[in-house]
């Protein structure tokens, strides 16, 4: 494994942890409002904001020194650089070519809906 595949998944561990975390922080809060258990147990400084921040340490350490997830991600690393991205007039191409489709797709189901409206208010009278 190269230096730049090591510090990028360093990174990506870090700012799942992270987001672990903060996921973590917005749960006891919302459970808070919720649960009066969860609510007594968040007016705790420790429960809303020491164990999101050890859960994120935790799964950073976890993910970082575990060589299964550590060998998974070097090989997601390699299979990304793989991938070939178009180029910016293919894409350019590709966006528009969806938004005809989109607008003709618009288009019959607007008249087919304005059609049997009209066929049904005939119909009724």
């Amino acid at each position: 494994m190269d230096k730049t595949n090591s510090k990028l998944l360093t990174l990506s561990f870090a700012i799942a942890a992270g987001l672990a975390g903060f996921t973590l922080q917005m749960l006891i809060k919302i459970f808070a409002g919720a649960f009066g258990v969860v609510a007594r147990m968040a007016d705790s400084d420790f429960v809303r904001h020491g164990l999101p921040v050890l859960v994120g340490f935790g799964l950073f350490f976890f993910f970082q020194f575990n060589t299964k997830i550590k060998t998974w991600a070097e090989e997601v690393v390699v299979e990304v650089r793989k991938v070939v991205f178009p180029t910016r007039k293919d894409t350019t191409f590709m966006t528009i070519s969806a938004i005809i489709m989109v607008s003709l797709s618009t288009g019959i189901i607007w008249s087919f809906d304005l059609i049997s409206g009209y066929v049904l208010k005939l119909l009724m009278r």
